[in-house]
């Protein structure tokens, strides 16, 4: 039985991670925030000596390192905390990893606005292109994955690195865009104004459902390559305004869309696709849940 101890667990995929893995018959040792209290271990992410504590009561066989600031535009306004809690905090497990000598493998959720913009003849992005993030949230986990390469080296830590394209579903936070668009269509359901607000609708994604991200973080704990980066995505981009298209369809009220300001992002990347060749050749994994189906949950969701 894998025993595992999960950071982040009491968040939007720490949760879907959770499930997942113990139905996969693991042991699951669940570390939330310093308040989250409840069955949550208390970690701060930026007090070492808390991890140490934790992985001393999980005694994991798998870290998986979900916790972190993951809201770009609050990275951009505190950037230095979002460095603090994604980059130094990383570098702090990995310290605490080493301290307590158990030798588990590290499974850690990266992303993929490490690559920032790229030349349209380098998309689907693959693994092997030089990070170049051009906002606070993605330069703190190029900075992390370059702690734990570092720590890997050094020390003899055993890191796999998976880096996430966008992931929707079900409990996602209505500060991110499709979970927004699906609360307020569910608002307008229920006889709100039919004013929708959105950011900007020419952004393509490389969307997948949250379910299939925790199988591939699952499969990269099993069977990804020591030292390697692995991107988890579908390989197709969609469009914003197709994603709201879709949304609209789905809860069938009439709706006026108007683009706001503060829903901009000044360092927004155009166009984000990934080539997942590399962890379905290593692992098996493929995506399950279609996007039509994750865009229904998530608005089934909002409606409750």
């Amino acid at each position: 039985m894998m025993r595992a101890l999960v950071t982040g667990a009491s968040g939007f995929v720490g949760k879907h991670l959770v499930e997942a893995l113990r139905r996969a018959g693991a042991e699951v040792f669940c570390c939330g925030g310093p308040r989250d209290g409840g069955d949550y271990f208390p970690v701060d992410m930026r007090d070492v000596t808390t991890l140490e504590r934790a992985l001393a009561a999980g005694r994991p066989a798998v870290v998986f390192h979900l916790a972190a600031q993951t809201f770009v535009p609050q990275a951009l306004e505190s950037p230095l905390e979002s460095y603090d809690v994604n980059a130094m905090g990383t570098a702090r497990l990995a310290e605490a990893v080493h301290r307590w000598g158990g030798a588990p493998r590290i499974v850690f959720t990266s992303t993929a606005e490490v690559y920032g913009p790229r030349d349209p003849s380098e998309y689907p992005l693959r693994e092997h292109l030089a990070p170049r993030p051009i906002n606070p949230y993605g330069a703190g986990k190029a900075a992390a994955e370059a702690m734990l390469r570092a720590a890997e080296r050094s020390f003899g830590l055993d890191v796999v690195i998976a880096r996430s394209f966008n992931h929707i579903g079900p409990g996602q936070g209505e500060h991110f865009a499709v979970a927004s668009f699906a609360a307020q269509l569910a608002g307008i359901a229920r006889g709100a104004s039919p004013q929708l607000l959105v950011g900007d609708l020419a952004a393509a994604r490389d969307f997948l459902d949250v379910r299939d991200v925790v199988d591939a973080y699952v499969a990269l704990a099993r069977d990804g390559e020591r030292g390697e980066a692995y991107n988890v995505c579908s390989g197709r981009a969609v469009a914003m305004r197709d994603i709201l298209r879709e949304l609209i369809g789905l809860a069938r009220v009439p709706v006026e869309v108007r683009e706001d300001p503060r829903r901009m992002r000044a360092s927004e990347t155009p166009l984000s696709v990934g080539d997942p060749s590399k962890l379905r050749d290593r692992t098996g994994w493929t995506p399950k849940v279609a996007l039509t189906q994750s865009l229904r949950d998530v608005y089934e969701s909002a409606l409750q």
